[in-house]
């Protein structure tokens, strides 16, 4: 079975739609800027980084987005936007 994956991001930010369109119908998407407790629920996650998108698949959390890099699990060395 596939791990759950969520991404949460913004409408606005090209690294996170990136990622919506890598991960297709794999993953939820949750827009943090539409919902302030989901925004809580991804700055826990993410240790206060208000950086988009994070990525959660199982208990792996990465903040930002390399494209097919990150599809393969790795982990970026800068947050997106």
């Amino acid at each position: 079975m596939d791990k759950k994956i969520t991404i949460y991001g913004t409408d606005t930010c090209p690294f996170c739609n990136r990622a919506r369109e890598a991960y297709k119908d794999r993953a939820v998407f949750i827009n943090v800027d539409k919902d302030p407790d989901k925004l809580e629920e991804m700055l826990a996650l993410s240790g206060g980084k208000r950086q988009v998108p994070v990525i959660v698949e199982g208990d792996t959390v990465r903040v930002g987005f390399l494209g097919e890099a990150s599809l393969r699990g790795a982990v970026p060395i800068f947050g997106g936007t």
